[in-house]
């Protein structure tokens, strides 16, 4: 008796092929495998497959590329990649990243979290992002006072407010969807101003002391700031405190 007859997947793929070519179904192909192989026969679902993939015109022996291709995705190169693109554009999506490398959106989040170790955050909204140079004099005058504050705190606080003017605009706001960022770990989410076009302002002036806001004016409409302004508006200070 002799031993069954044994034969790797792209010499069955060819058999299966070829009897395709002859017009053979799937069963009259699995019949005549059984025949000459036994139990080293390739199953009949695995016959049916191939054999449908050959009436559609597929000509090609081997698998198709698996979408993400889990163990050769995960290279220094496609690492180094991805932390480029997301460097370039922190907001990038992961199926950007996944179309534009070619590899799943599994293994881009795999990367990104467990071997760059970045999230995504939404950014924190501030009014304004100061340069160095605005923030210097800003400290300079705030130790001023602190060191006023420090010296006699009681009349500090009693006899001491001040006033600025900043216009208020309106915008249409970002999403905090549309805000976020990929970020390394450990870092605080990123900052962002109004950039978005705004659909009008006025101005305020504000006055405040150390016990927090004193006085709120809004200027009206096509009005200019002028010094009869500003004596009625300490006038107005004066009447409510």
């Amino acid at each position: 008796m002799s031993l069954p007859l044994k034969m790797d997947k792209i010499e069955y793929r060819a058999i299966i092929k070829f009897f395709v070519k002859e017009g053979l179904t799937p069963n009259e192909t699995h019949s005549k495998f059984i025949k000459v192989y036994g139990d080293s026969s390739p199953s009949f679902s695995t016959i049916n497959k191939w054999a449908a993939k050959f009436k559609r015109g597929c000509t090609s022996l081997e698998n198709d590329p698996r979408e993400g291709r889990p163990k050769s995705a995960t290279t220094p190169e496609i690492i180094e990649q991805m932390h480029d693109m997301v460097l370039d554009d922190r907001r990038m999506k992961v199926r950007e990243i996944a179309e534009t490398i070619g590899i799943s959106k599994e293994r881009v989040g795999y990367i990104l979290h467990e071997e760059l170790d970045m999230k995504k955050l939404c950014a924190r909204w501030v009014s304004r992002l100061l340069t160095a140079d605005q923030k210097r004099p800003r400290m300079k005058i705030s130790e001023e006072y602190l060191e006023r504050f420090n010296d006699n705190k009681t009349d500090f606080m009693r006899q001491f407010s001040t006033m600025d003017e900043t216009w208020i605009h309106h915008y249409t706001p970002e999403s905090k969807q549309q805000s976020k960022q990929w970020t390394e770990a450990g870092c605080s989410a990123p900052k962002k101003t109004r950039s978005v076009p705004s659909a009008g302002k006025f101005m305020a002036s504000v006055f405040w002391d150390a016990e927090g806001i004193l006085f709120i004016d809004y200027l009206e409409t096509g009005k200019t700031i002028t010094g009869e302004y500003y004596s009625n508006l300490l006038t107005r200070l004066d009447e409510k405190n």
